[in-house]
């Protein structure tokens, strides 16, 4: 579920807590490092919790609208195809996924059900999911669209739960975008035969992506003042207190891959710095950082201070 480039950020992140501290402690923001990369699963579990949430309220409210004095008789009958979704219901029904609910105290929709309520009002707005609960039946397949798109489409773009989630946990705004890949392309698969392998996704893709962020955490900092060095002289139009902090942390973690991840092409390190510049920082930033790593490169290069080997990894 992690790429690479969300390790840098990360960092990043890591990187610029630590210099704006007024008691700095390398140790307690390294673990908070992976404290806010665990944090992932977290919330990656919860959104599939309000999924689950969301079938059950809607249950709910079915039987209350049919105990009504005066029901109608769409709701004395109604369409049972979300609330008996397959999808939903084979997920709710996995041992491990419940057992990582429970273990992780994720009990959020139990306490702010009013989010839940938000989603399915929005939803029923929709034709598409009317069109779904016409139908006389449904199909796996069917089920499974169904909840790939409630989530893409009502979910994912909700205000309202974004701004929870963020004054839940701040970190968890930068991980929403790479958690909703890992949930839609979980959901876009799942089935019964499956389901145990690709439900609870690996945070990591190996044990190598968890040292690197650790190794490129530690190198930033504890190398700062052989990284500040490098970049010295490269910026004739900037004073060094002019650069943004961000632009500053960005540049290190490129000269830190540049010398000390040698599996990690040179090119690939360009291309993550200019990305996460373009996201984070400045809108000059990406122009800027390119042309002093470009400088950089050729540099080392000439010295031999390049020692590029494998093919690397993004």
């Amino acid at each position: 579920m992690l790429t690479r480039r969300h390790i840098r950020i990360k960092v990043l992140q890591s990187v610029y807590a630590l210099n704006q501290s007024q008691q700095p402690d390398i140790t307690k923001q390294e673990k908070f490092l992976m404290y806010s990369i665990d944090q992932m699963l977290d919330l990656y579990l919860l959104l599939i919790k309000l999924l689950i949430t969301a079938q059950e309220q809607a249950d709910d409210y079915l039987l209350k609208s049919q105990k009504k004095h005066l029901a109608t008789s769409e709701e004395k009958n109604p369409s049972r195809n979300f609330v008996e979704n397959r999808v939903l219901q084979l997920i709710s029904a996995n041992p491990h996924f419940n057992e990582a609910i429970k273990n992780k105290k994720l009990t959020y929709w139990e306490q702010d059900d009013e989010y839940i309520s938000i989603i399915l009002k929005e939803l029923r707005t929709k034709d598409w999911y009317k069109t779904y609960l016409e139908k006389p039946a449904t199909t796996y397949k069917e089920d499974r669209d169904f909840i790939v798109k409630l989530y893409k489409e009502v979910v994912a773009p909700n205000d309202k739960l974004y701004e929870y989630l963020e004054d839940k946990r701040l970190t968890w705004i930068d991980d929403f975008p790479v958690v909703n890949t890992a949930l839609v392309k979980m959901l876009s698969k799942i089935s019964e035969k499956n389901v145990s392998d690709v439900l609870l996704p690996q945070l990591y893709k190996n044990t190598e992506d968890r040292q690197y962020a650790l190794d490129l955490f530690r190198k930033v900092v504890l190398k700062e003042e052989a990284l500040s060095k490098e970049i010295e002289g490269k910026t004739p139009n900037w004073d060094k207190e002019r650069i943004a902090d961000l632009d500053m942390i960005i540049l290190k973690i490129g000269i830190a891959e540049l010398l000390y991840f040698p599996s990690i092409p040179e090119r690939v390190t360009i291309n993550e710095c200019l990305e996460i510049a373009k996201e984070y920082s400045t809108p000059k930033s990406s122009l800027f950082i390119n042309g002093i790593l470009d400088v950089l490169v050729k540099e080392f290069a000439k010295d031999k201070k390049l020692n590029k080997i494998g093919r690397g990894l993004l």
